[in-house]
């Protein structure tokens, strides 16, 4: 039979209000939890660190926590939904009128696609934006990290403050500003370098190179001009810079993934490569966002296999914890999966969708079964 519309209204209706109530009340635990663990952070650091500045800094985060349990929310909140509409015999009712269990979740399953719409094309640009800002934050009051990692369409610039060690025309220098137009990953050089030093904030000098190798603590500059106020450029074979820096510590000075909107990770890909970066963190979570619309829809799905049951029936209960304990190993599955394929030992298209078309795989099986088995 067809479905009256003002039923499905009132099905996804349903299904919208448990997914966001149970999202807003999740979000309050976590960020309770992250609140404390803020202040324990902050009363371990030499400076104190005002509470209005721990305060923000939560709330800046929480878009970001959102994303990471989209799926419970959607999981949890479809079991408590159709767990009450069993109870009260409202889909009893509705079967019993020939509704089949596909009828009555399509209007689950539409609102899950497209509320996850919502969140990767509206939500996820607000999200990168205020995680920007709390890392921002958090460097400058929790980890006190002193270099700064930039890439752009010009290249790839690097700040890096409180060096030692640094000798340029018998000056010291604490401060230097690295500005290249690539990076060869495999033989760790950068190329058409531009290195200005700097004390106190005060300009020192100016080091041009084709070519600059980091080695174990410190930067070997090939072909290096060196150029200073009030003295004659001169030309060196190798001009050997000290750093602290190692090539770990400056692919993990990247901005997250996480920091980049859904509209702009595209462009930021194609950068990162240009520049002679790896870019598959950003790809694996580029398609992840992409595929976040279905996982939403499957766990909507996976939801309705454990709360069809009759109450009278008993057991209702532990098919629930069933549930719940499903949805966090699909959770640990999950992040398994995108560990694989940001290492490489996966592909990223497969390594991204993977979780939402087996979840959406699994649980259309099981429906079937149940169903019509």
């Amino acid at each position: 039979m067809r479905v009256p519309l003002t039923l499905s209204f009132y099905f996804g209706r349903q299904f919208v209000l448990a997914a966001l109530s149970t999202l807003v009340i999740m979000l309050l635990i976590v960020g309770l939890i992250d609140l404390l663990e803020l202040v324990r952070r902050s009363s371990s650091t030499a400076r104190g660190v005002p509470f209005f500045v721990i305060a923000e800094m939560i709330l800046l985060k929480l878009p970001t926590i959102a994303e990471k349990i989209y799926p419970f929310a959607f999981l949890i909140g479809g079991m408590v939904i159709l767990s009450r509409l069993t109870r009260s015999s409202e889909l009893v009712v509705a079967r019993s009128a020939g509704v089949s269990v596909w009828q009555f979740l399509f209007p689950g399953i539409v609102a899950a696609l497209l509320l996850g719409a919502i969140f990767v094309g509206i939500i996820n640009p607000i999200a990168a934006a205020t995680i920007s800002r709390f890392d921002r934050l958090e460097g400058k009051y929790l980890t006190n990290m002193p270099s700064t990692l930039l890439i752009s369409p010009s290249g790839l610039w690097l700040r890096q403050v409180r060096e030692q060690g640094i000798s340029f025309h018998n000056r010291p220098a604490d401060e230097y500003v690295l500005h290249a137009t690539r990076m060869d990953q495999g033989t760790l050089s950068l190329q058409h370098v531009i290195i200005f030093l700097f004390s106190n904030a005060e300009f020192v000098g100016r080091i041009d190179a084709d070519r600059a190798v980091l080695t174990a603590g410190q930067w070997a500059v090939e072909g290096a001009m060196l150029s200073a106020p009030g003295s004659e450029p001169e030309t060196v074979a190798t001009f050997l810079m000290p750093t602290t820096l190692t090539m770990s510590q400056i692919e993990d000075s990247f901005s997250a993934p996480e920091t980049f909107s859904f509209w702009e990770l595209p462009n930021f890909i194609g950068v990162l490569e240009k520049a002679g970066f790896s870019a598959l963190h950003h790809k694996l979570h580029f398609h992840s966002l992409v595929a976040l619309p279905v996982l939403l829809a499957g766990m909507v799905m996976l939801a309705a296999i454990f709360t069809l049951r009759q109450p009278r029936r008993g057991r209702t209960g532990i098919l629930v914890i069933i549930g719940v304990v499903i949805g966090f190993a699909l959770y640990f599955a999950t992040n398994l999966v995108y560990a694989l394929g940001a290492s490489g030992h996966l592909p990223i298209v497969l390594a991204a969708w993977a979780p939402s078309l087996l979840v959406v795989m699994f649980a259309a099986a099981a429906l079937l079964h149940l169903e019509d088995g």
